[in-house]
């Protein structure tokens, strides 16, 4: 892991080293005398420029010779001269026209330069010390642009080409030698000295998940290396030649102009930042307050009355979502580019997307947190919403998903929750002070069986049953006299409504063979027969000993004969 680190450090001061070389390259020849500004403080004059350097502004007509025209003509006279060998520099000389009131730059007996006072005026210098700042400026610029065209600058140019190649291969050998290599190390502590990521409290990202979005930035580090590494060659090497030594100055300006107003935007933003740091401090120590507090609730440590157990974190994910959003809110402001237009109209987009995409979101979320405060039901109860009979295996803001007796998962919006009716049949085992949940089936029987008897009957068939009680005893309901039957309806208590169906079939099967084995017939459903209709319907106790049913007589159905 050393060697890695040895190597990026190697490599980042070897790509210091170039950017310096950049700089260094070729000294910039700053023009002595700057342009003054007007009120708006904008530029005003041209540029006289040798080359790629700007050597001083024209900013006074003579006559009718504009500006612009009077800088271009120095420029190519001065252009002729730097390539004019026979001239020597040391031959540059002022001479100052009293009679008109100009001041010439000449080299020999060539002119060059000519100021009038208006010039001077301008800058605020007197023509002859002006005069003599431009001559130097011209010397130095004009030497410089001699050496270097020369065989020997150029050839210097090319070994110095070569030898940033070599630093440039040897830097990206370097760098994807060693990324493979803090791969393996990061893989090898995911479980050692590499956390899970939390925010505020909150589990982020897990370890592994560290890791892969560690892995992630790394390679877009080594990209970003990269391309780094090949502008400053390629920079350098444009400055190694006369031909491209401005365009070397331009993409340096670029990099140069990013990087103080990247640096100057940080420093400008570090009082922002401070106040963010702050709220964020403030933010995480109120929820990690909050958070004890509704534990404490939850668990039984701390009441509050007519405050249930069950309400603790759904209150305090509530509670937390408020403060997250407040905290968010007074934030805003100080976020970077907050005030910016841009900014701004993607805060509208997004505002109007939400407000016109998400009324069904928000309506269950509404729903989701009205039945955590109405305490319907909660997760493992066994309940029936509209026509779907479940378990309750999921309950949140949006959905409360249900588990039917078939293991079918069914995701019930929390809307249509709330519109519908709830049977909860597991309120019984979640409050004590409710009766047990008592389940119930009717069954039909003829009127010729005594109800004594088959109350006997069908209580002995509830006591066999598997998960009901004994205590409350079952009972029976006669719920109706119907035309050919009596309807009696068993009710027993249980205290497991998840074995429901069981203690349903249970149940039946119990009352079929107490009914079979006591000679009962159960008309469920009715039938039709011929029997005796002279038969009484009325149970064989309630009648005489010596009881018989009357014959069947036929009556006269002819009138007597006169």
């Amino acid at each position: 892991m050393a060697k890695i680190w040895q190597r990026l450090i190697l490599a980042i001061f070897t790509c210091l080293l170039c950017w310096q070389a950049a700089t260094l390259a070729e000294p910039q020849i700053e023009p002595l005398i700057k342009p003054v500004a007007n009120e708006t403080q904008k530029l005003i004059g041209s540029p006289v420029v040798l080359g790629d350097d700007k050597l001083f502004y024209i900013q006074a007509r003579i006559g009718s010779f504009l500006p612009e025209f009077r800088a271009k003509v120095i420029s190519e006279r001065l252009l002729e001269f730097a390539k004019d060998e026979e001239l020597d520099p040391d031959y540059l000389h002022v001479v100052e026209n009293k009679d008109t009131g100009t001041v010439d730059i000449l080299v020999e007996d060539q002119l060059l330069v000519t100021l009038a006072e208006v010039d001077a005026v301008a800058v605020g210098q007197e023509s002859y010390q002006l005069a003599k700042i431009y001559q130097n400026k011209i010397k130095a610029s004009v030497t410089n642009f001699r050496a270097a065209y020369t065989l020997q600058n150029i050839l210097l140019g090319v070994v110095y080409t070569v030898i940033a190649t070599l630093i440039l291969f040897i830097s990206l050998w370097g760098i994807n030698l060693s990324v493979p290599k803090i791969y393996r190390r990061l893989r090898m502590g995911q479980n050692t000295w590499i956390p899970a990521l939390k925010v505020l409290g909150i589990e982020m990202l897990s370890a592994k998940r560290v890791i892969d979005l560690s892995v992630e930035i790394i390679k877009i580090l080594r990209l970003t290396l990269w391309l780094t590494l090949i502008y400053i060659y390629g920079n350098l090497v444009l400055s190694f030649f006369p031909w491209t030594k401005g365009l070397a100055r331009l993409l340096f300006g670029y990099a140069k102009s990013a990087g103080l107003t990247l640096f100057q935007g940080g420093l400008n933003y570090l009082p922002n930042l401070f106040f963010i740091a702050v709220i964020i401090f403030f933010t995480s120590y109120s929820l990690k307050i909050c958070k004890f507090f509704f534990i404490e609730i939850k668990r039984g440590k701390m009441t509050i009355q007519g405050f249930y157990p069950e309400w603790a974190m759904p209150t305090f994910k509530l509670l937390q979502f408020l403060i997250l959003a407040f905290a968010a809110i007074v934030a805003f402001p100080y976020l970077p580019g907050a005030e910016t237009p841009a900014f701004q109209g993607i805060s509208i987009f997004l505002g109007l997307l939400l407000s016109m995409g998400s009324s069904a979101a928000v309506a269950n979320v509404v729903a989701g947190t009205i039945m955590t405060y109405t305490r319907a039901f909660r997760i493992g109860d066994r309940v029936q919403i509209g026509d779907t009979k479940g378990d309750v295996t999921e309950k949140t803001l949006l959905v409360t998903r249900i588990c039917t007796i078939k293991n079918e998962v069914i995701t019930i919006p929390n809307s249509a929750v709330l519109s519908s009716h709830i049977v909860n049949y597991s309120e019984a085992k979640n409050d004590p002070n409710t009766p047990p949940l008592i389940l119930h089936t009717t069954i039909t029987l003829g009127y010729d069986v005594p109800w004594r008897k088959v109350h006997e009957v069908l209580i002995e068939a509830a006591i066999a049953t598997e998960y009901t009680l004994k205590e409350p005893k079952p009972f029976i309901l006669q719920t109706s006299l119907d035309d050919f039957y009596v309807s009696y309806e068993i009710n027993v208590y249980t205290e497991e409504p998840k074995q429901m169906m069981a203690i349903y079939s249970s149940l039946h099967k119990n009352i079929q063979d107490g009914c079979n084995g006591a000679d009962i017939e159960i008309l469920s459903p009715h039938y039709g027969a011929m029997r005796d209709g002279n038969q009484i319907t009325i149970p064989a106790n309630y009648l005489p000993d010596d009881y018989e049913p009357p014959s069947f007589r036929l009556g006269n159905f002819y009138p007597p004969k006169e």
